[in-house]
């Protein structure tokens, strides 16, 4: 998986940091990514799993397995959209897609 690629794989099991949000509680929730919805990502985080709108949400991925180092990609949740199943299989002349 590339920062280029990373729109059109699966989330589940990568770290997430919620970057901006309309709803400011949201903002900062991070952990790691259990299921995503059509609209939703799920996220394990230590005070449970959390629920977050994909739409209108910036989030930041880390692609590495370590801390330091690690790679993060910055995606717009609007990009996330569509059932995981069918946006895996999409391509476009995006660089995110």
């Amino acid at each position: 998986m590339t920062p280029e690629s990373l729109v059109r794989h699966e989330l589940a099991g990568l770290d997430v940091e919620v970057a901006e949000s309309p709803n400011p509680d949201l903002v900062g929730v991070a952990g790691r990514v259990v299921d995503e919805t059509t609209n939703t990502l799920l996220v394990a985080t230590d005070d449970g799993v959390k629920r977050v709108p994909k739409a209108a949400a910036t989030f930041r991925f880390r692609l590495d397995g370590e801390t330091r180092g690690a790679t993060r990609v910055v995606v717009d949740g609007d990009r996330l959209l569509a059932r995981p199943a069918r946006r895996t299989e999409t391509k476009g002349d995006s660089l995110w897609q």
